[in-house]
């Protein structure tokens, strides 16, 4: 996104534009009242990143138009990346430019900050890592306040842990989640929380009973949503992923969900009874003789494919979120053949570009 975008002065004018295009898509599926939920209007961004542009004894952060990948575009400030972000990239190259140590063949860095305050900062490097390295970067870490990790070719050399945990003030109470560096999280920390209140307030009236949830990352929505049902049985095929969220559940001492790495069709294959999964020989009973009232889908921008549409179709409530709402709008067009859209709304996670994230809640057709 070229910072040029970035106007705040004009964000209500482009969050309204966003509002009034959904609204004109899904208007051919009856939906109802639109509900629109902003980001602040700067330092929003949890995560960033930036190739480091060396010119002489002078580094710089750089970024590239799309237009023109090739040449690099000083970037001394970056106004939508989180406080701690923005304090910690100028202090990080006035100590990156007198040591030799550490800005030699240094070609990207990458930021991860949290609202509890932690930032890792991670270094790519074009060169192996050494001892010598490791302790320059263990004097830096304490000069920062922040994790520091090393990368290169087939290395990666973390100083004391490589993920920070972020505590998320909800409406119902705070969760803690552990992020690990180069795993998904959501860049929008305050936007997040509004995606997660909302989803927990849609499902209170669902009728309890258990839920299932497809592609359930670190656990950011299943933990909170647990509340509301008896058990969650939660899916998700990465292991980073499924590792992160197994954390996260201790963590926050939630006991009525269960985390199974499942691909969205091995899950109807599993409820069919059509195959055995050994994956799944640890839960209590067989997953078909659960009692979902609801499911809970977070596809990535590819949507839901035909048969995982035809999957979530079983169940009486329906709760998506997406972060295409292209795709969202061609699935729901079957979907709606059996469900009522209930519930719609927008969550500006990326503010200044035209993505826009969706959430949809559908009931059965009685």
């Amino acid at each position: 996104m070229p910072l040029s975008r970035v106007s705040p002065q004009q964000y209500q004018q482009q969050l309204d534009r966003k509002a009034e295009r959904i609204r004109e898509q899904f208007a051919d599926l009856d939906a109802p009242e639109l509900e629109v939920h902003s980001s602040p209007p700067l330092a929003f961004r949890m995560r960033a990143e930036f190739r480091i542009w060396h010119e002489g004894d002078d580094l710089f952060y750089a970024m590239f138009r799309p237009d023109d990948p090739k040449t690099p575009v000083r970037t001394d400030h970056f106004p939508i990346a989180h406080e701690r972000i923005q304090k910690a990239m100028g202090a990080l190259l006035d100590a990156l430019r007198p040591n030799a140590q550490l800005r030699r063949k240094l070609f990207q860095v990458e930021f991860l900050a949290s609202l509890s305050g932690e930032l890792l900062i991670t270094l790519i490097y074009h060169r192996a890592l050494d001892d010598h390295w490791q302790q320059a970067a263990s004097i830096l870490a304490d000069e920062l306040g922040a994790l520091i990790i090393g990368r290169s070719r087939k290395q990666k050399l973390v100083l004391s842990r490589d993920y920070i945990i972020e505590t998320l003030p909800l409406a119902s109470a705070s969760y803690h989640y552990r992020q690990y560096e180069q795993g998904f999280t959501q860049p929008n920390a305050r936007v997040n929380i509004q995606m997660i209140n909302w989803a927990c307030a849609a499902t209170q009236d669902c009728g309890g009973g258990d839920l299932l949830e497809l592609y359930c990352g670190n656990g950011n929505f299943t933990l909170p949503l647990a509340k509301h049902y008896r058990e969650v049985i939660a899916t998700e095929v990465a292991k980073s992923s499924i590792r992160a969220a197994l954390h996260n559940c201790e963590l926050n001492r939630v006991e009525n969900v269960r985390f199974i790495r499942l691909a969205a069709e091995e899950v109807c294959e599993a409820l069919d009874g059509v195959r055995v999964f050994r994956r799944l020989k640890d839960l209590p009973r067989a997953l078909a003789d659960y009692n979902f009232s609801t499911v809970f889908v977070d596809p990535p921008r590819a949507g839901l494919d035909p048969s995982t549409e035809q999957l979530v179709q079983r169940f009486d409530n329906i709760l998506y979120i997406s972060c295409n709402p292209q795709t969202l709008h061609s699935n729901l067009l079957r979907i709606t053949r059996t469900h009522r859209l209930q519930k719609l709304a927008i969550f500006d996670q990326f503010p200044y570009t035209d993505h826009i994230e969706c959430g949809a809640l559908l009931t059965r057709r009685r």
